[in-house]
């Protein structure tokens, strides 16, 4: 029952913060990503609980995400790999097509004082499809998205975060899977460059800075330290990569202020 509960508060709370149209789609891709943890991780019979949803109106996105418990041992760095990466595959994948039909459904608009409300970094993979579906857009002007395009923003959002190879998230399963101990050095030059971002380019960073450095390189340890990954995983990891590389954004909220029921310039 809890995790109705929680699924139908966080639809509310995403309705409030955006809409019907936002709220479904927004929701259909985190349950997307989740389930991917969720069905590999029984595939390997590592015990999981259903989502827990995490309701949050008073932020931009209505929600902090879900999670997923997982109980029991994870055999090896195979298992480690294809639980860390099965989430971030099933939600961008699934994310795009609501990407695409939401930039179709988004509006040119003139750049007035009404329209400047909540401004919005550009991923590379947004300004990919924004050159391929809406072509340049002229000077003094924006793309408004439609709420359906902003859950496949939020959706990119939470991709690249999951994908940090640090700690905890899903970005430092994969990373301990594929180098093992080497994986530290690669976690501190994450901390280091997003403490970079923080203080020279978005100061929005800091407070993430400093969960992970809390949190350090906690991670779920395989029973077998012996069993390396394969050829395939390891280009599967290079695909994540190129994920990671298409919805981040240094600056996600380059000004951020109020949700407007039309539309969200980016």
């Amino acid at each position: 029952m809890i995790h109705i509960l929680l699924f139908l508060l966080t639809f509310a709370s995403t309705y409030f913060v955006g809409g019907f149209y936002y709220s479904i789609s927004i929701m259909i891709i985190l349950l997307a990503h989740e389930m991917g943890h969720y069905f590999m991780s029984r595939r390997y019979r590592v015990h999981a609980t259903l989502p827990y949803f995490i309701p949050f109106p008073l932020s931009p996105f209505g929600t902090f995400g879900a999670i997923i418990r997982m109980k029991g041992i994870i055999i090896d760095k195979k298992a480690l790999f294809d639980i860390g990466a099965a989430g971030p595959v099933a939600g961008f994948i699934v994310a795009l097509p609501f990407i695409v039909i939401g930039i179709k459904l988004s509006s040119v608009q003139l750049r007035t004082a009404d329209l400047a409300l909540l401004q919005l970094g550009d991923p590379l993979l947004f300004k990919i499809l924004q050159r391929i579906l809406i072509g340049e857009i002229p000077p003094n002007y924006d793309l408004v998205l439609h709420p359906v395009a902003y859950a496949g923003w939020v959706g990119l959002f939470v991709t690249a975060l999951n994908l940090l190879p640090v700690g905890q998230l899903d970005g430092g399963h994969i990373i301990y899977a594929v180098f093992g101990g080497k994986s530290r050095w690669i976690f501190m030059g994450t901390i280091i460059l997003l403490a970079f971002l923080a203080i020279f380019y978005n100061p929005g960073w800091i407070a993430l800075v400093i969960l992970l450095a809390i949190f350090g390189m906690r991670h779920p340890r395989p029973l077998d330290l012996d069993v390396e990954i394969d050829t395939k995983r390891k280009w599967i990891a290079l695909f994540l990569l190129c994920i990671f590389a298409l919805s981040f954004t240094p600056s996600p909220f380059p000004s951020l202020n109020i949700f407007k029921e039309n539309g969200i310039p980016v």
